[in-house]
């Protein structure tokens, strides 16, 4: 074997990895961790997913608290890219014109840590207290429907500005119902 690799620096190369490769087996590390099965939080077990009526739905979920995580970490995410993305258009366009280089990364950088964040955390607020609401009213009702969406929408938008006063409160509430039925409206196309 040694003609094939070319000298015997090569082949004592070639048994490390093969010794290396052994030892580095799941199973070998240590076998009641069970390491050789994969990653097992992805699998999902039927008897294990929600058997609410109606919440099956793009993604196969287990209860309320995924989704909860996926769909408050989601919104929370686009939501600061959208911000960001906001902020760096924004900062482009105030940019003082004879400005030093220095000056114009940090005043574009100034905007997008400012609409970024702010964005992000308010939307992903808002997705917290819809996803609870939400499940809080799928568990009441014993199904998940658009019109739990619905309401989830306009409670979680109200009780949200509701220190701002009523005016705002509704406002959002009729914000975030309007975006539970898109919500409601993409999911059922892609079902």
């Amino acid at each position: 074997m040694s003609w094939l690799l070319g000298s015997d620096n090569n082949l004592d190369r070639a048994n490390s990895f093969v010794l290396l490769a052994a030892y580095a087996d799941a199973a070998r590390l240590h076998p009641q961790a069970g390491l050789d099965r994969g990653v097992e939080y992805l699998d999902l077990e039927d008897d294990k997913i929600s058997d609410l009526e109606g919440a099956q739905g793009v993604i196969a979920l287990r209860d309320w608290k995924d989704d909860l995580c996926y769909g408050t970490g989601t919104v929370y995410l686009l939501a600061l890219g959208i911000g960001g993305a906001y902020g760096l258009q924004e900062g482009l366009s105030k940019m003082p014109p004879e400005s030093p280089p220095r000056l114009k990364l940090n005043t574009v950088l100034n905007h997008i840590t400012k609409r970024g964040p702010f964005l992000g955390n308010t939307a992903g607020c808002l997705a917290m207290g819809y996803n609870l609401v939400d499940a809080i009213i799928d568990n009441w009702r014993g199904k998940h429907d658009d019109l739990n969406s619905l309401a989830a929408g306009a409670i979680s938008g109200a009780v949200f500005r509701l220190a701002a006063g009523l005016k705002p409160a509704m406002y959002l509430a009729g914000l975030m119902t309007a975006a539970a039925g898109a919500w409601c409206a993409v999911r059922r196309s892609l079902q």
